[in-house]
């Protein structure tokens, strides 16, 4: 399907006309970008963006380019020549409301780039015909008016294209016949006729559905105005449709040829006779004898039309924009997914925060609003006292949460979450801050509420989107406290259907019942935050950072979102509510069958073995992991011990629990990652310089050699268990060669002369991947982090909402550079252990470069096996080696669609 792109100087302008064309389209899925305005409220054009937009709105068949006037006909001409790869284009001179909205229904319908082009060229003849002004003319006007633009290389694997096509306006038996020229006249014919009684008569969003009901079927369609002698039009052009002038009373003959005439034909009569979807207007008049009215209706009407639901959801880019959540009717998608799942910048949640879907009634919480007191109840000793009870109730309801946890097999995530919040009631500096307040005559609740409210405000200014998150965490024990000083229970209870909240504690999370919550809808929030991580580990689909209009949707109202790509439709029709049912039934159904298969070896099609392992952080994930089948424990982050605590763990407490992870694993090997912190993780134990850039900084293996008893510590602990279990070591963040000579030396004096453990590295440093040869020596196995080698490899942070689009790892040059680790590595295995080890589009890429190894969260190794199962390793090569001779993460994840060919197009190479 073509894409359209609208150049203008106006971005409010540009916004309602593709708001307007959604009308017509009535679910129909049409890319249309939007290239306009310096920014939200200044005029002017930009050809970057008008590039940009290009690229983003054409999938392989062209884009549409619609201008206003002036400076927007240069800037999309300076676009065309900007472009970094080639695309087949149409500038266009038809007027951008009335032809974006032909030009949209007419690619809804499968149009091409010419006839869509014809179509919004002749976008006028409608209202022309209203205003009874010389059609002729317009037609011998507006013939072709825009010019084609295509690369060499395009022309190359698209082929020659056509001489000009371009129809007049006003022959309109040509035209009407021209979309079904392979229909015999014989096929079958039915004609019949039907009065509009629609107040505006077959204005923009009633002949939009009536072209809409004709696309795609085996028919040839005319149809003629009676009651004016007006046509015939084709029954598939919304401008002829338009231009047969039919008002409120007209008589209209629908005529059809071929196998689908009868069928379509009744169709078109019976929603005639339900007024295309409208109802009737108050007062109304359908006589005809009225005369003519002012012209076709176009106006901005509460919108019954919705998208699509389906994965790969085309839908103007930012149309929620900052004003957040979308209202009953409407819908948003996350702008991290963008179309055909590439990544896209984020301006606006919706957020994906728990995968799944969620279909149900919204509902909330019984709030408490908190009104703090301007002076103390009592004095400061009084104060004093009501403020220590308050700690002491927080703190058991926080230990009973931890004792919950433990109790629910979710330990890992949850009860480290609570222990944290432990700490902040221990946090002397703000304890002491507060109780100074009180001793000054401050009440307990406004020197509690004050002093936590500045320590969440500072870090909710912190650059890192991670430690930002961390505010939530200080709101949620300050709210805590405030509970128990206002003498509120504060409990949780769980109702059926999605939650909609603005901002929900750990606590309240943890209390939810995912047998009885079906979804959570969070206006506020971040992926990263303790909810949200939370929300994961219960198995609780959620989206966050929806925005303040998502509150205002009533209780009860349905809500559908799917929690893995942040698409989010209030009020659903039955038809996108019958869609979200669909995709989650397929979605339990390829859970059930991948889950009953996922303790068997995951083989390829042509026979390779793929160790599919996890990631662990906890004797809980470990559990997990080997419920889920995971082969081995591709990763444990030990820093789990290490972090929320004042001093560092023991020998013999890091032994006991390397153990208890070992013993659950069984025979099965274990990979324990060395400690992995730095300035973005810093310990209070250990003196740590502050750095500008922590992420460039003393982390990881930099940091455990500049403290040689920590890390000796560690080892001593790993080499106690290896002794009993297969365990290997593994450091992170290398950068050279000597850092692995230092780190082994270390190992080899704790190692007995009869043990032998596996050592490997971290590969999150382009550099390291860059000579891998030159490492491979010194290891038995090399780990690529595809999370800090990307955003190493791009420059780009990924928890930087500005750049974290561009941190994609399927970008070639990432590609590249794991292909190097494979080719360097020689015989040494290489797996990866980041997040696109789990992503589909992913797996072949990975396994095609030589990765023998996935290593992902426990919830995604039944899937992960599943699909390495449907894998032939030869044809994964082959699409490897031609997915490094692309240009981006685009093209690349183009490549890996589901529905794409699996031969080279001419023009590729691979």
């Amino acid at each position: 399907m073509i894409g359209i792109v609208i150049v203008s100087h106006s971005n409010p302008l540009a916004r309602a006309a593709v708001a307007l064309a959604g009308e017509m389209l009535h679910g129909a899925p049409v890319r249309i970008e939007i290239a306009a305005g310096l920014d939200e409220t200044t005029l002017g054009t930009d050809a970057v963006a008008v590039a940009e937009a290009i690229a983003a709105a054409d999938s392989g068949d062209g884009a549409l380019i619609l201008m206003d006037l002036g400076s927007a006909v240069l800037s999309a001409e300076l676009a065309l020549d900007l472009l970094e790869s080639p695309h087949r284009t149409r500038l266009c001179a038809a007027p951008i409301v009335e032809g974006l909205i032909a030009a949209a229904v007419s690619a809804a319908g499968g149009a091409d780039l010419d006839e869509a082009a014809d179509e919004a060229d002749n976008a006028l003849l409608g209202k022309r015909v209203q205003l009874q002004q010389d059609v002729a003319a317009v037609g011998a006007t507006s013939v072709r008016s825009g010019a084609l633009r295509e690369s060499d290389s395009a022309a190359e694997s698209s082929g020659t294209l056509g001489a000009s096509r371009g129809r007049d306006a006003v022959r309109s038996a040509e035209s009407a016949n021209g979309s079904g020229g392979d229909i015999e006249d014989n096929a079958g014919s039915a004609v019949a006729t039907f009065r509009v009684t629609n107040a505006h008569g077959l204005h923009a969003r009633p002949a939009s559905m009536l072209v809409g009901a004709i696309r795609g079927r085996e028919v040839r369609v005319l149809l003629r105005n009676l009651t004016t002698g007006a046509g015939p039009a084709s029954g598939i052009s919304l401008t002829r449709v338009a231009a047969l002038g039919v008002l409120a009373g007209h008589e209209v003959e629908i005529s059809a040829t071929g196998p689908d005439a009868r069928a379509v034909v009744d169709r078109v009569v019976a929603m005639a006779e339900d007024r295309f979807g409208e109802e009737p207007a108050e007062g109304s008049s359908l006589d005809p004898s009225a005369g003519p009215g002012h012209g076709i209706a176009i106006a901005a009407t509460e919108s019954d039309a919705r998208d699509t639901a389906a994965d790969r959801i085309a839908v103007t880019r930012n149309r929620i924009g900052a004003e957040g959540a979308p209202m009953p009717g409407e819908r948003s998608t996350s702008a991290a997914v963008g179309i055909d799942g590439v990544p896209a910048a984020r301006t606006a949640g919706p957020f994906p925060a728990s995968a799944g879907i969620a279909i149900g009634p919204a509902w909330r919480l019984d709030t408490v609003e908190f009104e703090l007191p301007r002076d103390p109840a009592g004095d400061p000793d009084a104060e004093r006292d009501r403020l220590d009870a308050a700690i002491a109730q927080a703190r058991d309801r926080i230990e009973a949460d931890i004792d919950r946890a433990d109790a629910s097999g979710l330990a890992g995530p949850e009860a480290d979450i609570f222990r944290a919040h432990l700490l902040l009631l221990d946090d002397d500096e703000l304890i002491g801050e507060i109780r100074a307040r009180v001793a000054g005559g401050a009440a307990a609740e406004s020197a509690w509420a004050a002093v936590f409210d500045d320590a969440a405000g500072e870090l909710a200014r912190l650059p890192d989107e991670y430690q930002r998150a961390r505010a939530a965490d200080i709101r949620a024990v300050r709210d805590q406290v405030l509970m128990a000083l206002f003498g509120h229970s504060g409990d949780t209870v769980g109702r059926p259907g999605i939650l909609v909240a603005a901002e929900l504690t750990p606590g309240q999370v943890a209390a939810l019942d995912r047998e009885i919550v079906t979804g959570i809808v969070l206006a506020e929030g971040s992926p990263t935050a303790h909810s949200a991580i939370l929300a994961r580990s219960k198995g609780i689909p959620a989206i966050v950072g929806a925005g303040p209009r998502v509150l205002t949707v009533a209780e009860g109202t349905t809500v559908a979102f799917d929690g893995g790509t942040g698409l989010l439709v209030v009020d659903p029709d039955p038809g996108t509510l019958a869609e979200f049912t669909t995709r989650a039934a397929e979605q339990r159904e390829r859970q059930r069958v991948a889950d009953a298969a996922a303790r068997l070896p995951a083989h390829t099609l042509d026979g390779a073995e793929i160790h599919v392992a996890a990631n662990v952080g906890s004797v809980a994930d470990a559990a997990d992991a080997v419920r889920a089948g995971a082969d081995l424990a591709g990763l444990v982050r030990t820093e789990f011990l290490f972090l929320n605590r004042d001093h560092a763990p023991t020998v013999e407490e890091q032994e006991r629990v390397y153990r208890e992870i070992a013993r659950t694993f069984g025979d099965r090997r274990v990979i324990l990652r060395t400690l992995d912190v730095g300035g973005d993780k810093p310990l209070p134990y250990i003196r740590q310089p502050r750095e500008a850039n922590p992420f460039l900084g003393l982390r990881g293996i930099r940091l455990a050699l500049a403290h040689p008893a920590l890390l000796r510590d560690q080892l001593r602990a790993i080499v106690r268990v290896a002794a009993d279990h297969p365990v290997s070591v593994m450091f992170p963040m290398i950068s050279v060669v000597e850092e692995v000579r230092a780190a082994r030396e270390l190992l080899n004096e704790l190692v007995p002369q009869d043990l032998s453990i596996e050592l490997g590295i971290m590969v999150e440093v382009p550099a390291v991947a860059a000579k891998a040869a030159a490492f491979a020596p010194y290891v038995d196995f090399f780990s690529i982090g595809t999370n800090d080698l990307t955003q190493y490899a791009l420059a780009a942070e990924r928890g930087n909402d500005t750049v974290a689009a561009l941190a994609d790892p399927l970008d070639p040059g990432v590609l590249r550079l794991i292909d190097q680790v494979c080719q360097g590595a020689g015989d040494t295995r290489v797996a990866v252990c980041g997040e696109i080890a789990a992503d589909p589009a992913a797996i072949p890429l990975l396994l095609g470069l030589g990765v023998t190894e996935l290593s992902v969260a426990p919830p995604a190794v039944a899937l992960t096996k599943a699909a390495v199962r449907e894998l032939p390793l030869a044809e994964c090569m082959t699409l490897a080696r031609w997915a490094l001779t692309l240009e981006s993460a685009a093209q690349v994840r183009a490549l890996m669609k589901p529905d794409r060919s699996t031969e080279p197009s001419p023009g590729c190479t691979g």
